[in-house]
């Protein structure tokens, strides 16, 4: 049953920023975006870094007052993941950036979404295509890992590098939603969106979205719902039972911790690996620790049972214990 907040309209959409001067954060990525919208000019660029930080934001907010009202006609967005062949570039791309721009526009703009997913084929066309039709089209290309974008294409490209929005700009924006759509959530919760966040703007406002629409009141047992995160005390607190050498206990408290909401291993593994640091252990015992976890981590994603590997990672904890508090 959803509560109060309606789902019919997608938060991140209906509040992402319209204009340059309203993207969050990205300020000097902004203030050179501003730039070629001023000069009515710009080259091809690379907007490169981690997910929801405003690379598809920028892209559509600088073409929107670059073209204006013909801005649509004048922009095509492509996501490199959903059609990542030398095909697409050969015929789609092709298609549209040989055609004139409209409106008395000097060319149009192509921004392609997830661009190292491409295969080093269809970016070998798409560099030519770049080169072919530079006079009349421009490229945005967006990408987590810049690495995995060839030179031939870097080199034609002005680079961008999105960093992690701020603690306190994700805090900011999430606080216009909630006083514009009337939620009532706790502080506590606020602070909980944007630790959980972790800089991804749009995770904190789905997150946001999703626990507004299951209580009318968003506390943090609803953040650890909708985030797919377990309660940092008792990730902490089964870490500390093992510690104490009660191995069947620590064993109980990670099936409760799973079971509850609903983890996989290496969701438990990144939440182990950021309560280290609060445990009452020397540092040479947490570098131990961390190494475990490292090789535990690498034989889960290699696809060793996740269930053996996490109880031998609180084994290997319960012998520590026993070594450091006889």
């Amino acid at each position: 049953m959803w509560g109060q907040i309606p789902m019919n309209e997608i938060w991140t959409e209906k509040y992402r920023p319209k204009s340059l001067d309203d993207v969050v954060g990205q300020r000097h990525a902004v203030e050179r975006l501003k730039a070629y919208v001023e000069s009515r000019n710009m080259p091809h660029l690379l907007f490169t870094g981690p997910a929801g930080t405003g690379k598809t934001t920028c892209s559509l907010a600088m073409a929107k007052e670059m073209f204006g009202g013909e801005w649509k006609g004048n922009f095509m967005e492509l996501n490199a993941s959903d059609e990542r062949g030398i095909d697409v570039v050969r015929g789609k791309i092709k298609e549209f950036a040989r055609t004139a721009p409209l409106g008395g526009a000097e060319f149009k703009i192509i921004f392609m979404d997830e661009a190292d997913a491409l295969t080093s084929d269809a970016q070998a066309a798409l560099r030519r295509t770049m080169e072919k039709f530079s006079k009349i089209c421009r490229f945005i290309l967006s990408c987590n890992y810049s690495s995995k974008i060839i030179d031939p294409i870097q080199s034609r490209c002005a680079v961008f590098r999105f960093q992690p929005v701020s603690k306190d700009d994700v805090r900011g924006f999430l606080m216009k939603i909630i006083t514009a759509e009337n939620v009532d959530i706790e502080e506590e919760a606020i602070e909980g969106l944007v630790h959980v966040a972790r800089g991804d703007m749009r995770r904190a406002v789905n997150s946001l979205q999703v626990a507004a629409s299951l209580n009318n009141r968003i506390d943090m047992d609803t953040i650890y719902q909708v985030t797919g995160m377990a309660n940092p005390e008792e990730v902490k607190g089964m870490l500390e039972m093992a510690l104490d050498g009660n191995f069947v206990g620590a064993r109980d408290r990670l099936d409760e911790i799973m079971i509850t909401y609903g983890l996989s291993g290496q969701d438990i593994i990144r939440q182990i690996h950021t309560s280290f640091f609060e445990l009452s252990i020397d540092d040479s015992e947490k570098v131990r620790l961390m190494d475990k976890t490292g090789e535990i981590e690498f034989r889960i994603v290699e696809g060793s049972n996740e269930r053996i590997q996490l109880e031998a990672l609180l084994a290997y904890l319960v012998m520590m214990g026993g070594g450091s508090r006889r």
